[in-house]
């Protein structure tokens, strides 16, 4: 018999972490061989070796998914990495793929989805659903059609859905472990590129485009 593929799961959840553990337990050919509850937790659980999938949430203290995920890539390039997020495919999907992800999932997604992904993406092929695989074929060639979200850089969307979700530049730098200084920086060139002129601005275009958190 095959080892069973071993997943290690990223999630600040506990309640998460136990669901996913519980949906791997009845699939022979897998087994969760440890869990982490941030992202810098994720990152020395990795360096420890071993593993063949990682499974990593999208929104978690200390480093957010989207940040892990770029250093484990510079670190494991081979590493299969699937995002998991409550946020829907069309917010993280792309950025998250853009960033070395193997596969991303919504935590709405059936266990059978999450099983097929794992098997594929170990498999050294990508996961996506077809409504990502829609993205992927109308992002190509199509810069100019961009919303002005879209063409933010990862820590500037980052910034923008938090404050559009009502949250204050102390509270954001937590969340991003950065420097209220550099938050600042960001939310200015929100601004700029997106040319409007305040937080309730932000706040409202951040609302009606379903961007906050």
């Amino acid at each position: 018999m095959e080892k069973p593929i071993r997943v290690l799961i990223a999630d600040d959840h506990a309640i998460v972490r136990q669901g996913l553990r519980l949906i791997l337990l009845d699939t022979p050919d897998m087994v969760v061989a440890g869990e982490a509850e941030n992202g810098v937790e994720a990152m020395h659980m990795v360096r420890k070796g071993g593993w063949d999938v990682v499974l990593m949430d999208v929104t978690m203290p200390e480093r957010n998914g989207i940040d892990t995920l770029k250093l484990l890539k510079k670190e494991y390039p081979k590493l299969p990495v699937i995002i998991l997020s409550m946020h829907p495919e069309e917010h993280y999907a792309i950025r998250a793929l853009k960033a070395g992800a193997s596969g991303y999932l919504t935590k709405q997604s059936a266990p059978d989805q999450l099983v097929t992904a794992i098997r594929q993406v170990a498999g050294g092929k990508k996961y996506v659903s077809a409504a990502v695989a829609e993205q992927l074929a109308n992002a190509i060639g199509e810069d100019t059609d961009k919303l002005p979200h879209e063409k933010l850089s990862d820590r500037e969307y980052q910034t923008l859905c938090l404050i559009a979700s009502g949250k204050g530049l102390t509270q954001i730098a937590e969340e991003l472990n950065l420097s209220v200084k550099t938050v600042s920086v960001y939310r200015a060139r929100l601004l700029e590129k997106m040319q409007l002129k305040n937080n309730a601005e932000l706040t409202h275009y951040g609302v009606k485009h379903g961007l906050a958190e």
